[in-house]
């Protein structure tokens, strides 16, 4: 057996490790006993997270595609891409989820052929939406502990003029139907026009809702407005707001013209185009923000979102290792007249 034998045989048996909610599939393939353990958890939050929803997994499906591979002494270090289809059934209702995972797998050398020891995630959901940064506004909505930029001149047009508006009428509908075609179009790789950052999810969402018509409130202030313009040099041309889960939050609710929104109790309540933020350790600090682009049986929200990239994930987050117990969520509905 090759090394991409026992590579393949990982993948299978990961799909069927999230179809059974139990790692023991990937027992025969797989000999580090800890990271056995981790599969066994989230499979089981899974599962769980369907049985909450009276829906039932049918199929789980995975693209692989090799990134990179080099070897080393135990064996043979292989970076992968999966794009990872998840189908299930409510009712007579069937679902679609999509979700991109990229690892890093080490397969062993073995006298009898080769054998996966572990694998890492690459962009691992824990580390990655845990780590943006936060900045907390004060009531005057300055942000402590950092001066304000002076006024940018520089805008970048080709964002402006790309779908929403030069000029902001008196009254602006936002258009559900846009900001959710914005994001079901890019929720994978990114738009191009905008710079990517390593935790992307609130740029992603506010890039959404700019799709969709909400006018930009350029300050040429970091900590003031809901803006973009752009990277010009080093210097970055955007909006706390624009980029930092806490601080999109914040504008939103805070906000009294243009992009605004009020929070609701039950997310049942969430129309598409709407947001949901994300405080994972209960401290009210918001560290996720993710937009609603479709509804399961049950008329719960399903949701797009990127630096984990995902399509249609079931709003909870139940599953992913960066959920607590102590988790807190806010649904917010953007407000129709802006």
């Amino acid at each position: 057996m090759s090394w991409k034998t026992a590579l393949y045989n990982y993948v299978h048996a990961k799909n069927q490790t999230e179809l059974e909610g139990s790692a023991a599939p990937m027992e025969a393939y797989v000999s580090d006993s800890a990271f056995l353990q981790k599969q066994d958890v989230k499979a089981r939050r899974l599962i769980e997270s369907y049985h909450e929803r009276d829906a039932r997994l049918l199929r789980s499906e995975t693209k692989l595609h090799l990134t990179g591979m080099k070897e080393v002494a135990q064996g043979v270090v292989a970076d992968i891409h999966l794009h990872r289809s998840l189908q299930y059934r409510i009712g007579s209702f069937e679902h679609n989820e999509e979700r991109i995972e990229t690892e890093r797998v080490l397969i062993d050398t073995l006298s009898n052929g080769w054998q996966v020891r572990h694998s890492e995630a690459l962009d691992g959901e824990k580390s990655v939406l845990s780590k943006q940064r936060v900045f907390m506004p004060n009531q005057d909505g300055v942000v402590d502990g950092l001066r304000r930029a002076p006024s940018l001149p520089f805008i970048n047009h080709s964002i402006l003029n790309s779908g929403a508006q030069e000029s902001v009428p008196r009254k602006i509908i936002y258009d559900r139907a846009k900001a959710v075609a914005y994001a079901e179009k890019w929720w994978q790789t990114g738009n191009p026009n905008y710079e990517k950052f390593e935790v992307d999810c609130t740029n992603f969402v506010s890039q959404s809702l700019f799709a969709g018509g909400a006018p930009m409130d350029y300050t040429g202030k970091r900590d003031l407005g809901w803006w973009y313009a752009g990277k010009k040099g080093h210097q970055e041309l955007w909006s706390f707001s624009w980029a930092v889960a806490h601080s999109l939050q914040t504008f939103v609710s805070h906000s009294r013209k243009g992009l605004r929104g009020r929070a609701v109790v039950d997310p049942r309540e969430l129309e598409l185009g709407d947001t949901i933020s994300y405080d994972w350790n209960g401290d009210g600090r918001f560290q996720h923000n993710v937009i609603v682009t479709a509804k399961d049986a049950n008329g719960m929200p399903l949701v797009n979102a990127r630096t984990y990239n995902c399509r249609h994930r079931y709003w909870s987050y139940k599953d992913s290792p960066a959920w607590t117990e102590r988790t807190q969520y806010i649904f917010v509905r953007i407000a129709d007249e802006m």
